[in-house]
This record gives structure tokens, sequence and C-alpha cells, in this order.
């Protein structure tokens, strides 16, 4: 298969491009799109066989559900026959933008786009290509991420080619993404809320508007045989081709750590890269020392994550040590995405 590329401007995407973008997906076909958090892989939300592909482009376990993307609030009834007020509540805040909700799914939504659940997860991206290509393909789009299974997420549309090129239609470059970490979830069918992955959205942020909400700290492992409720739950997620281990501590010690390391690595004839920040780059000494922004603007290193992450992947490295980062408002995010990228594996030092 041919993927083609095609630029537009994110903020005023050219008609004629959404138009033929919609008809890939009202055919059967898959597209990649922009989105205010990372770019996604869209097919026909309500077709099986689209979902069934956009599993297979990815190389995506089937029981990992797909988040059915909408751009308008009428497009719900279709979704569920059960629509809880607080959805409208969050919708009413969070809408456009980068929050996800679970609710119960009705008959139109496939089984194969839910991963088998009951369930189905929504979400109106705040970007404006994302709205217009939604609305062009018939207003109902499931998509994850647009990268193969298990990698970093792309923020950028030559990460999707990278990953997806031969595989998928059509690629829409809308330029670089504006979050860089995928949305928060929120679980909606539960007597209390629970959020199932941390993004931009905040616990204090949705707390605001419902009050008590609860966040699932559990992490399934790849072991568990339940199945996921959301996106990212259960697989390996995130990951760079490199072993990857976060190191958590003074940062004196941390710095100390990084560069014995980055020594040893060498000694074994292993390249060493290290994700650190701008405030101790200048003290580490290591084949690739990459900065993903100042700990002083998590929405800074949120967006470099996962570019940095496969830079690494592109200079070969072996071997990379990373910073952590306060598990705590949006680092809540960062630190998900960091910790599932190494398999859990954290280095604590005193």
């Amino acid at each position: 298969m041919n993927t083609l590329t095609e630029t537009t401007d994110a903020i005023m995407p050219d008609p004629s491009l959404m138009e033929k973008a919609g008809n890939i997906i009202r055919s059967g076909g898959l597209v990649a799109f922009p989105t205010e958090t990372v770019y996604g892989l869209g097919g026909d939300a309500l077709n099986p066989s689209s979902s069934q592909k956009i599993y297979a482009a990815k190389g995506r376990p089937s029981d990992n559900p797909l988040i059915v993307h909408i751009a308008d609030l009428d497009a719900l009834p279709l979704l569920s026959d059960d629509i809880p007020d607080t959805l409208y509540m969050l919708a009413e805040v969070f809408w456009p933008g980068p929050l996800t909700m679970i609710i119960k799914k009705s008959r139109s939504v496939p089984k194969a786009t839910t991963g088998g659940l009951d369930t189905v997860a929504v979400r109106m991206p705040d970007h404006n290509t994302a709205l217009s290509f939604i609305r062009a393909a018939g207003g109902y789009i499931a998509a994850p991420s647009a990268n193969a299974s298990g990698r970093p997420s792309p923020t950028l549309a030559s990460h999707v080619y990278e990953d997806l090129s031969g595989k998928i239609d059509m690629i829409i470059d809308g330029g670089e993404v504006g979050i860089g970490v995928e949305s928060t979830i929120v679980d909606l069918t539960e007597k209390t809320p629970v959020i199932l992955r941390p993004g931009y959205i905040t616990s204090e942020m949705l707390e605001r508007v419902l009050g008590k909400v609860d966040t699932d700290v559990t992490l399934i492992e790849g072991t568990d045989k339940r199945p996921p409720k959301a996106p990212g739950m259960k697989y390996r997620h995130y990951a760079p081709k490199a072993q990857m281990m976060l190191i958590e501590g003074d940062t004196g010690k941390v710095i100390e750590m990084m560069n014995k390391e980055a020594a040893a690595a060498a000694e074994n004839g292993l390249k060493c890269g290290i994700l650190c920040t701008d405030e101790i780059k200048d003290s580490i000494k290591a084949d690739l020392v990459l900065s993903v922004g100042s700990r002083n603007d998590e929405a800074s290193i949120a967006r470099s994550l996962y570019r940095v992450l496969r830079e690494f992947d592109s200079a070969g490295i072996d071997m990379i040590y990373s910073e952590s980062f306060p598990d705590k408002g949006f680092g809540q995010a960062v630190m998900n995405r960091l910790s599932k990228a190494a398999g859990f594996n954290i280095k604590k030092i005193q």
C-alpha cells in the first residue's frame, strides 16, 4: 500500500483535503490525523472491519479498546443509551479538549471497536483539523495513537510515517502537536468516577466539577488476564527500543549515578543515553544527553517526551537513564508515560 502524506494548515484545514480523507474513511480505509495531544490513527468507529484494520496496522492487541472521536455533542446518543449527567458536566468544561470519558455503549458500537467491552471511550479533540476531518468522515472516528503498538506516540507526521508507512492510506500532516501526551481517561460507569489514564486534565481539575474522583493506581500488568478498560492500562506502551531505567532521588546523587552508569556502559561497548532536564544537562557525560525542557515547565516536558525517546532510537542507543518527576498534577501524566516506557524499572537512591 502506498501511504499518501498531505500537508494542511492545522487551524484552517483545506476543505478539499478533509473531503478526500473523509471519503477514505467512508470506504473503509485508515487515515492518520493530528490532534492537540498526539497523532491518531482513524477508521470508521461504526465499521468492525475498520477497527480490525487499525489493530492490524498497529500490531495492537484486539482487547485494547479504541477511543471514539466525535466533533459534536449531537453524536453522543448513537453511541450510548445511558449517558450520565456527569459526562455533560465535564463536557461543558473540558470539551473540546484532552479528556476521554468511558460510558456504557449502545448496540450501534461494534465490540471490535471497544475491545470486546460493553463500554465505549469517547472524546472530542480540541483541534480544528481533527474536528473537520471527523465531520467529513461521518462523525465517528475510532482512533488510537498513530504509532506501532508499544512505541512512543507520534507528535509529528514524520513519526507516523516511520511506523506506519505502507500500512495505512493517508497521513494528514498538521505540524507538531501542542500537548504531546495522550488524553486523560475517566471512567463514568463507576459509582465514583475513576481516572484510568492521567493526562493534561488532572484529578484536581476534574474534582472541581464532580467532587470526589478516584484514580486507578494498579496499572494492570501484562500478565493480568482482566481486559483493560482503557488504552494504555495493560500492555507495554510508549517504549523506546533501548532498555530504560528511571532514577529517583536527590538531584546530586541522580547526576552521580547517571555519570557512573554511562561510564560503565562505555566500558562494555554500549551506547548510553541520558534523558534529563535543562537544570542538570551540563553536568552529565554520556554518548547522547537529551533534555526534555525545564523542571519548571511540565508542559514543555510533556511536549518533548516522545520526540526525545524517538531520537534515542534513531541514534542506536542501547541503554537509557532518565530523571524522575513529581507524581502530581500534570507531572503524574509524565511519570505515567515514563514508567510505562521503562517497564516500571525505577531505581530509588537515598
